[in-house]
């Protein structure tokens, strides 16, 4: 996915760097199996970020449109999960403001061993940098499987923290990112900025 969740109502509170934090548990889930979870949002300057955690792990993490977790579904988050969505909009926000590179949040597990791969390639490359689709390829020790690489890349449902939209075609050219070039283009211009 690495793209687009719905809006939510709610109120908005302003943070230190210009983004705007919705409170938690807004508008929370209960996700497939019965597994609590909550949910908040971040306004920033190219659209919402929602974030979605159970107790243990964030769950997804997508400029507002769609969404893979279900959205008609109702519940109560608990305690944890309304925690861990709290200390992601914080980093995320925190990020947003130029003060971190590196998240420190528990991910949920990626749904086969080789988006697992990607997503833990992915997560090596640094803040303000690009990698191309055979690059992360070759990194994984895999150099004919780019569309693999693409396609896994694709469904990741963890966007900005797990650094999807730091992938670029081969030629250079901005492609591939479910919540729109124009959003690819903001986020590489964003760590571009605040790199050195």
């Amino acid at each position: 996915m690495c793209g687009d969740m719905p809006t939510l109502p709610s109120s908005r509170r302003a943070d230190s760097g210009g983004a705007q934090i919705r409170p938690e548990n807004q508008v929370p889930l209960v996700a497939p199996a019965d597994r609590l979870v909550a949910r908040g949002s971040l306004r920033t300057p190219v659209g919402n970020l929602i974030v979605v955690a159970t107790a243990d792990s964030l769950v997804e993490v997508g400029f507002a449109l769609e969404a893979s977790t279900g959205a008609d579904n109702r519940g109560r988050g608990d305690r944890r999960s309304r925690a861990l969505v709290t200390a992601a909009l914080r980093e995320l926000a925190e990020y947003l403001a130029g003060r971190r590179r590196r998240f420190e949040l528990p991910l949920a597990e990626a749904p086969t061993p080789f988006q697992a791969e990607v997503r833990r390639v992915l997560l090596t490359v640094p803040f303000g940098e690009t990698v191309t689709y055979g690059q992360l390829a070759a990194r994984l020790g895999r150099p004919g499987a780019s569309r693999a690489v693409g396609g896994a890349n694709h469904r990741n449902p963890i966007g900005v923290i797990i650094p999807c939209h730091r992938v670029i075609g081969r030629n250079g050219a901005l492609t591939g990112y479910a919540s729109g070039l124009s959003r690819k283009a903001w986020l590489l211009a964003h760590e571009a900025r605040y790199r050195s």
